[in-house]
């Protein structure tokens, strides 16, 4: 099954308020395991950036001039994306921004019935804990080191392990291994097992029972031919 995660960075909180998208991450995962494929691309917003929004993602109205505005990438995400679940952290509001990009170019909207929440999943999974992208990181030892800003690429690709915990990923890969262990195992024992020589028979000859009756003759008074000694 095919599965991308995606995650977007934003001029502010809402569309409809104005704000833009600037970037915008995704990793493909076929069965629960990373392909390598990915979608990244930064965007000109074609607005000024708001202080606050450069505080969580550092992208500057200087870096994004000379990028592409979002129908400029629109088909190629589109052909990325395909048709199959799209998994984002707080969903709705990555959805929404995307939605908003592509209706603004008059494309046709994603449909909200692919959208699957990680952070509904957190909630339901560790009710009372933390549940954002770092707190769950913390919780399931993926490593953040490289995570000093928000971005949209590094983000969706932590977002994809952490994905792969909420949904057992790790232990039904290591149940795999194991009866794939187990498989070898059994096929490595059946080829020794075909390769064994078989059991050799040794029946002693007349001449060499004669020669061992004689030699047991010698014996003067032997134990075994004493019933006494029983």
């Amino acid at each position: 099954m095919r599965e991308i995660v995606f995650d977007t960075e934003t001029t502010g909180l809402s569309f409809n308020a104005g704000h833009r998208l600037v970037e915008i991450g995704c990793v493909e995962l076929v069965n629960r395991v990373p392909t390598g494929r990915s979608f990244h691309r930064y965007l000109n917003p074609d607005r000024d950036m708001p202080v606050e929004a450069f505080a969580v993602h550092g992208l500057s109205e200087a870096f994004l001039a000379d990028k592409p505005r979002f129908p400029e990438v629109c088909d190629e995400l589109i052909e990325f994306l395909g048709d199959c679940p799209l998994i984002a952290h707080n969903a709705m509001f990555d959805f929404g921004f995307i939605n908003g990009e592509l209706g603004a170019c008059g494309r046709p909207l994603l449909q909200v019935e692919r959208i699957v929440d990680t952070l509904t999943m957190a909630r339901a999974k560790h009710p009372g804990a933390k549940h954002t992208l770092d707190a769950l990181c913390v919780r399931y030892g993926i490593d953040l080191s490289a995570r000093e800003l928000h971005g949209a690429l590094l983000d969706a690709q932590l977002l994809a392990q952490v994905f792969i915990e909420l949904t057992g990923g790790r232990q039904i890969t290591l149940g795999l291994a194991v009866e794939a262990a187990a498989a070898s195992e059994r096929v490595e024992a059946a080829a020794v097992k075909s390769n064994a020589r078989p059991a050799r028979v040794f029946v002693p000859s007349d001449e060499e029972l004669a020669r061992h009756s004689a030699f047991m003759a010698g014996f003067e008074e032997p134990l075994w031919g004493n019933p006494a000694a029983g």
